[in-house]
C-alpha cells in the first residue's frame, strides 16, 4: 500500500488503481502528512511572512500581485503556500517559530522587525524581498531609489518645486502625521526610507531645500489613509503643485481628497504615485510600474532552487515610469512655486 501512495511508478497501473480503490472503500484517506513530515523531514509548503493582518494580503494589490506570483512558483514546483501573518506592533514570534515550511519568504518587513530575525534562526532556506541585501540569504527587488528619483526629475522637467508627500509607514511604532528628515533617514522599511531618499536627492539637486518639504507618513495603507495625508499636507500648505504617493493606494485615496476640495487633477495640483496597480493604469495615474507579479515569482523560484547553490543571489528587477494624466506644469508658472534661498 505504501508504494501505491508513495512510489507508484514500481506498480503497474492496474494493481496500483486496485490498492487505491480498496482503500477508498475501507474509508483509509491515505498516509498522514504528519507523520510523513516527520519522517521525511519535509513540511511541503513554503512560508510567507508578511508582518500585517492576515487580510492584508487579499486585500493590497501589489501584496496579491506578489502572492500571485508567488503561488505560481509553488504551483509549478508542486509544493503548498502558508502565509504566515505577524502583527507589526507585536512582538510574539511564535507563528514563525510553529510554521511547518520548508523555507521561508519574507516580504517587506521593517529592518528591526523580531518577526525577521526569527525567520533567520531556523536552518531553512530563506528568501528577502524588498529588504536590504543581508548577504547571507537570498534577495529580490527592485531599484526604489533610483524609480523615484527618475519620478521626481519627471515632476522638476515639468516646472514643480513646491511640494509634499504622503508615505507609507516608516518604521513599527504606529505614527500618522508629519515626519522630519531625521525619521526619513533612519527609517526602518527599507522601501520607504529608498522611496523618500530618491525624493530628497532630487530636488536638493534642483535647489530646493527638502527639510521645508511637508512628508506626511500614514500608518495604514489604504485609500482613507491616502485622501487624510493628502488633507493634511494641503492644510499645511494650500500652495503646492505637486503630491507625491509613494504607493498608488495612497495617490487614489489623495486625488479623492483633491476633488473634495475642488482642485481638477493635474491643472490645480499633480499627482503621482508608485507600484502601477490597475486601479491606477485606470485612473491614468502617473506612476512607477514593477512588475509584483515577476517579484513573487523570482522569490519563489529562488527559494525552490536554493539547494542547487552554495552562495545566496540578488535579483533586481526593472521598473518604468508611466506617464500618465495626473501630472503636468504647476499652475501660474513654476518660478515661483518652489522652497529655496
Amino acid at each position: 500500500m505504501s508504494n501505491a501512495y508513495n512510489r507508484p511508478d514500481q506498480l503497474s497501473p492496474e494493481l496500483r488503481r486496485r490498492v487505491l480503490d480498496t482503500a477508498r472503500r475501507l474509508g483509509y484517506p491515505g498516509p498522514d502528512p504528519v507523520a510523513r513530515s516527520l519522517r521525511t523531514r519535509k513540511a511541503g509548503a513554503v512560508g510567507l511572512l508578511l508582518t500585517e493582518n492576515l487580510s492584508y494580503a487579499f486585500r493590497d494589490p501589489a501584496a496579491i500581485g506578489f502572492l500571485e506570483g508567488l503561488a505560481l512558483a509553488c504551483e509549478d514546483a508542486g509544493t503548498g503556500l502558508l502565509l504566515v501573518p505577524a502583527n507589526p506592533e507585536r512582538e510574539d514570534v511564535a507563528s514563525v517559530h510553529r510554521a511547518g515550511v520548508d523555507g521561508f519568504v519574507v516580504y517587506s518587513v521593517p529592518d528591526d522587525d523580531p518577526h525577521l530575525a526569527a525567520v533567520l534562526e531556523r536552518p531553512v532556506p530563506t528568501v528577502v524581498c524588498d529588504q536590504p541585501d543581508l548577504g547571507t540569504v537570498d534577495r529580490v527587488g527592485i531599484d526604489d531609489r533610483g524609480a523615484m528619483y527618475e519620478l521626481a526629475k519627471h515632476l522638476i522637467g515639468l516646472g514643480h518645486r513646491r511640494v509634499g508627500v504622503v508615505c507609507m509607514r516608516l518604521a513599527r511604532d504606529r505614527n500618522d502625521g508629519f515626519v522630519t528628515p531625521d525619521r526619513q533617514h533612519a527609517a526602518h522599511f527599507h522601501v520607504q526610507r529608498n522611496r523618500l531618499s530618491g525624493l530628497a536627492e532630487a530636488f536638493s539637486e534642483a535647489g530646493v531645500d527638502w527639510s521645508q518639504v511637508p512628508v506626511v507618513e500614514r500608518f495604514d495603507h489604504n485609500t482613507s489613509s491616502g485622501a487624510s495625508g493628502a488633507a493634511q499636507v494641503l492644510d499645511r500648505d494650500p500652495q503646492i503643485t505637486a503630491l507625491i504617493c509613494t504607493s498608488d493606494v495612497l495617490a487614489l485615496g489623495a486625488m479623492t481628497e483633491a476633488g473634495r476640495r475642488g482642485l481638477r487633477v493635474p491643472h490645480d495640483l499633480t499627482v503621482t504615485g508608485f507600484d502601477g496597480i490597475r486601479a491606477a493604469e485606470e485612473a491614468g495615474l502617473t506612476t512607477v510600474r514593477q512588475p509584483v507579479l515577476e517579484k513573487g515569482r523570482a522569490a519563489g523560484k529562488l527559494l525552490l532552487d536554493a539547494h542547487e547553490r552554495t552562495r545566496p543571489r540578488s535579483v533586481n528587477l526593472a521598473t518604468e515610469l508611466i506617464i500618465g494624466k495626473t501630472s503636468g506644469p504647476p499652475r501660474g508658472g513654476a518660478e515661483e512655486r518652489w522652497f529655496g534661498p
